[in-house]
């Protein structure tokens, strides 16, 4: 076995981390992960850290399930991968018709990729193309929000609205009408909204917006319920269904991104399900897998699929496509793990585990440098300020989330913050007493970090 040293050394020569400042990284000495063990990561000398974030908000049912681990295991022994350029596929079939069975009713069709960003991008593309093969050509823009993060290729980063993720990538960008952000704790429009009192100035703002623009613009793209990358910042109830009104009567296609909010992670499979909503056009990755393989899948209407429709000559088909697109392995592990959110009952199971999670969070409420804690089911954020009277941020580059992040490290947690807020977003399968290991950490670690105690 190679020893931890050499392990790290390659690491800081050959690795170029996302999302990371390689100088920093390359000064410090890095946790090596070696196993994983139910909502646990090991390290190279055994030792073992609470997942809370899901492995980037992936992991559903804990790493390496038996369960999932035979079904990879038995798909391997009989294919690896085969295109689904001129072939279908075993699994890619079997598990699209389960999507279809579960998603919000009026989807029918899924288009595979692999992960996140390109499920958006694809869904940004057929939304585009849906209004050219229909005789709209002008309806080619689209409508996004401030604080949205959708992945990383050009045209989902062309739909986000984090300035410190996209600002340098401007140039290569489309320009998108951008409306406000539910950012309730930090709202823009309204001082009522700031004191707990939101009349959603936000959605009439989005209104005028789509009434100024209806006729130029494609679709709308949002992460309902719950803005991800932005800070764990949860929409107010009704939103997402007052949205999907505004859609149907601005003739906009509605694309609802639920790359971190579906597969239960709300407390509902999907996140539009809370509010009866069904999307034009639906993107699906992270948890599909359970957090094991790449895989995503953009799920859209007949409405949509019949626009690409059309004799050969005519150019209709949708050409876009990936070299692994449906690939058997994760298929079979997202088959997999849909088995198991049945066998397990596993959103009734949830109710308990969102409950304690919420008492937990609220006992840190009155902490004098926690100026918001928000949560949607198993997903929530804790912002930490300078001030909680004024709500004075603290500057970024004070780095006070990731300073609190490498003190959980100490009490056995691995958390990854947005900012100053920390994110709490661990597998679904964590267990009522995981839960308390993960709260006494963070608890144990912002006091640390801040000197102050609750």
């Amino acid at each position: 076995m190679i020893d931890k040293e050499t392990l790290q050394d390659f690491d800081r020569k050959y690795v170029w981390h996302p999302f990371t400042q390689m100088k920093e990284w390359e000064a410090d000495s890095q946790i090596v992960i070696t196993r994983g063990e139910g909502s646990w990561l090991i390290d190279c000398d055994g030792n073992r850290y609470l997942d809370g974030v899901g492995s980037v908000w992936t992991n559903v049912h804990g790493h390496c399930h038996p369960f999932i681990n035979a079904a990879i295991k038995s798909q391997v022994d009989r294919l690896e991968h085969s295109t689904l350029l001129g072939l279908a596929s075993e699994k890619s079939a079997l598990l699209a018709k389960r999507l279809i069975d579960i998603v919000p009713k009026g989807l029918t069709k899924v288009f595979y990729s692999d992960n996140g960003s390109t499920a958006v991008e694809i869904g940004i593309k057929m939304a585009f193309q849906y209004w050219l093969q229909t005789g709209r050509p002008e309806k080619s823009r689209f409508i996004s929000f401030k604080n949205a993060y959708h992945g990383d290729t050009i045209g989902a980063v062309s739909v986000g609205g984090i300035d410190i993720f996209h600002e340098v990538f401007r140039p290569l960008l489309f320009p998108t009408i951008q409306a406000p952000s539910t950012y309730c704790y930090r709202c823009e429009l309204s001082p009522e909204c700031n004191s707990g009192r939101c009349e959603m100035e936000c959605l009439a703002q989005l209104e005028r917006l789509m009434e100024l623009h209806c006729h130029e613009t494609a679709a709308l793209v949002i992460e309902p319920l719950v803005q991800g990358a932005g800070g764990m910042i949860v929409q107010p109830e009704g939103f997402v269904r007052r949205v999907r009104e505004l859609c149907d009567r601005f003739d906009i296609l509605m694309i609802a991104d639920e790359v971190a909010v579906g597969f239960g992670r709300t407390g509902s499979m999907f996140a539009c399900e809370r509010e009866s909503v069904t999307p034009d056009i639906m993107a699906l990755s992270k948890g599909i897998t359970a957090g094991y393989l790449p895989l995503a899948a953009t799920l859209t209407t007949q409405k949509i699929y019949d626009a690409f429709l059309g004799e050969y000559a005519e150019l209709k088909t949708f050409f876009h496509g990936h070299t692994f697109t449906g690939n058997p392995i994760a298929c079979a592990s997202a088959l997999a793990s849909l088995e198991l959110f049945e066998r397990d009952d596993l959103l009734n199971c949830l109710k308990p585990k969102i409950k304690q999670l919420q008492t937990r969070l609220e006992s840190l409420r009155e902490h004098p440098h926690v100026g918001d804690i928000r949560q949607l089911g198993m997903i929530a954020g804790i912002e930490l300020v300078k001030n909680r009277e004024s709500r004075e941020p603290f500057d970024w580059t004070e780095r006070i989330g990731v300073a609190v992040c490498r003190e959980a490290q100490k009490h056995g947690l691995f958390l990854r913050p947005l900012g100053n807020v920390i994110v709490i977003f661990p597998p679904l399968s964590i267990s009522s007493d995981e839960i308390d290991y993960l709260m006494d950490g963070v608890e144990k670690s912002i006091i640390s970090i801040t000197g102050e105690a609750v």
